[in-house]
This record gives structure tokens, C-alpha cells and sequence, in this order.
């Protein structure tokens, strides 16, 4: 691998809070290390458009605590296809770009190992809501989701407190259920439905709601994923509003669905993902620095390593049975 003196940097997919943490560390980080840095807008539709810009030391001030992404991002198909890899490939030699952090999931992914293949040293740092991505233990964005929706769950427990209801409320995460169950653990839901485990809608929810009325209990907060009932839900038997219908006409409770939805992509990071954006970006960096690419910065057990791409792309995601065996005992 020939000499990095110049990296680019972009998001990719769903923006999350954090992306600008880790932007920032990566600006900051080159610049430490003498490094050149150019941004590039839009994700990789921008590399194939080659709508780059210089990023000075100063061009990430005050970022660090704003939510999305001052890159900007955008689906890019055409980046799917050898042709578009090849041209991005030949844009980067054009620019001068020796090697490229790329922020976002497991389709951002894809494309930096395409990259890396055709010769481009690329180093991708997770940043999903959904904390979907198999090879890390934490994305970049769960945090801050996960606490929007907590703040919200707790408003709507107090107005269905007040009228004796049951609130459906459906949370992002289309593959992987992770924000509906540390959602519900972390505000006392009384039933959390997520697609990584079949439920069974009588045993797991109307039988308990039965015998909770039985003790007393006039109101509920069921999270369910929109992986079970969203528009893109594979094996989907109703949606959300659906799901209330048949709850209040199985047990007589006032039922009302609440869909989060992109609400729970924006506002401020938490200090958690600044803080692992920032450490994320710090650590792509040295990587490209040391003619390391073709890699992904992933967190295990509370420890910053790395993994070749092919690899963490290979990985199974799984749920923390440990979280829901707990919320399962305790809801």
C-alpha cells in the first residue's frame, strides 16, 4: 500500500446521531497526524458525482453535539454495480484520496470492501440505530434512539395511566429488535414483540393482560418492532393499528398505537455516542495511517479492536437473551 497522505470521509444510509462525533474525530485526528482530509458529500452517490470538500481543522467546529450528519447522505444503486465501484475508484485517484473512512451499516459496508478490492484502503466504523450490525457490540446512534424513545414511552404511559389504555408503540428496527428491548426494559413495558423470537399473540400478550385486570391493572405499553408489524415486515399478520384493534376487541382495554418513526434518528447525541464516535474515528484513522484498510472498527466486550470487512460481513446478529430473560421476568 502506497503512503496515505490523504483520507476522505462520508456517511452512508440512515443517519444517526454520533455520525458527526466520529466525522469530527476523523478531521481532528488527521489533522493531528499531518494528514489531509476531504469530505465527501452525500455518501457515495457524492464520489461518484465527485461533490468532495476540503475539511480544514476548523470545518467540524461545533459539531460535536448536533444530531445528523453535516455530510449529508443518499442511496446510491448505482454503486451496486462493478461500473460504479470502478468510477468511484477513478474519482479518488482523481481527487487525490488514498484512503476512506466510511460511517454507516452493513450496506456502507459492502461498498468500502468493494473499494478496498479495486485498490482503495477503506475502514468502516458502525453507526445505526438499530445496532444491526453482527460484528460489533455497539453502533454508533443506539444510545440517543433508545433514550428518545424511553422519553416518549414515559409521556404515554402517563396519558394512558389517565384513561385506563393499552399504547402500542412501534420502534425502528427491521431485522433486529434491539431498540424495542432495551426500550421496554428500560421503561417497564409490559410486553416487548421483537421478529428475532416468534410470539405467540394470545399466550404472551392477551393472557397476560387478562390476568393483570384480574389484579388490578388498568393501563399497558406494548413496544413492538416494526420488524413484526412495519410495511417491510417479512411474515407481517397485521400492523400496528391492526394489532390494536384486536387487542382491545380480545380484552375490552382501550387500545391506541403510537408509530415513533423517524423521530428516532435525530436530535442531540448522547455523551455515550460522542463519546464512541469520537473514539471510533480516532482509532479509523491511525489504522489508514499505518497502511491498515479493508477493516471495520467494532466494539467487544467494551474495547475497541478491528476486523477485516469479509469477516464481519459474515457474521451472524444476535439478541441478548440475558437482557430478555430480564425484562421477561421482571414486565
Amino acid at each position: 500500500m502506497n503512503k496515505i497522505k490523504t483520507i476522505g470521509v462520508l456517511t452512508s444510509g440512515g443517519d444517526a446521531p454520533g455520525m458527526n462525533a466520529a466525522i469530527r474525530s476523523v478531521v481532528r485526528t488527521a489533522h493531528f497526524s499531518g494528514l489531509v482530509v476531504k469530505g465527501v458529500l452525500r455518501g457515495y452517490k457524492g464520489l461518484l458525482e465527485k461533490t468532495i470538500i476540503d475539511m480544514p481543522l476548523r470545518s467540524v467546529s461545533g459539531t460535536l453535539q448536533s444530531g445528523g450528519t453535516i455530510l449529508h447522505t443518499a442511496r446510491s444503486p448505482e454503486f451496486r454495480e462493478d461500473a460504479g465501484v470502478e468510477l468511484a475508484k477513478q474519482n479518488c485517484i482523481e481527487m487525490g484520496i488514498d484512503g476512506l473512512v466510511v460511517i454507516g451499516g452493513d450496506g456502507s459496508f459492502r461498498g468500502a470492501r468493494d473499494l478496498s478490492l479495486k485498490g482503495i484502503p477503506c475502514i468502516g466504523i458502525p453507526c445505526t440505530i438499530d445496532n444491526d450490525i453482527s460484528c460489533t457490540d455497539y453502533t454508533i446512534g443506539f444510545d440517543t434512539a433508545v433514550n428518545t424513545v424511553v422519553e416518549i414511552v414515559d409521556k404515554l404511559r402517563d396519558t394512558s395511566q389517565s384513561h385506563n389504555r393499552c399504547s402500542i408503540v412501534e420502534v425502528m428496527g427491521n431485522n433486529c429488535g434491539d431498540i424495542a428491548l432495551y426500550t421496554g426494559l428500560g421503561c417497564g413495558a409490559e410486553a416487548v414483540i421483537i421478529p428475532e423470537v416468534r410470539h405467540d399473540l394470545e399466550r404472551d400478550v392477551l393472557h397476560e393482560m387478562r390476568e393483570a385486570l384480574q389484579k388490578g391493572k388498568t393501563h399497558f405499553i406494548i413496544i413492538v418492532s416494526e420488524g413484526v408489524t412495519g410495511e417491510r415486515a417479512k411474515h407481517r399478520k397485521m400492523d400496528a393499528f391492526q394489532l390494536a384493534q384486536y387487542i382491545e376487541e380480545k380484552t375490552g382495554v382501550e387500545t391506541r398505537t403510537t408509530v415513533i418513526g423517524y423521530i428516532q434518528r435525530g436530535g442531540k447525541p448522547s455523551a455515550k455516542d460522542r463519546f464512541v464516535g469520537s473514539m471510533m474515528g480516532s482509532y479509523a484513522v491511525k489504522l489508514l495511517k499505518n497502511g491498515i484498510g479493508n477493516r471495520v472498527v467494532v466494539m467487544r466486550n467494551n474495547k475497541l479492536m478491528d476486523y477485516d470487512i469479509l469477516e464481519a460481513l459474515s457474521m451472524n446478529k444476535t439478541i441478548d437473551f440475558e437482557v430478555l430473560q430480564t425484562l421477561n421476568e421482571i414486565s
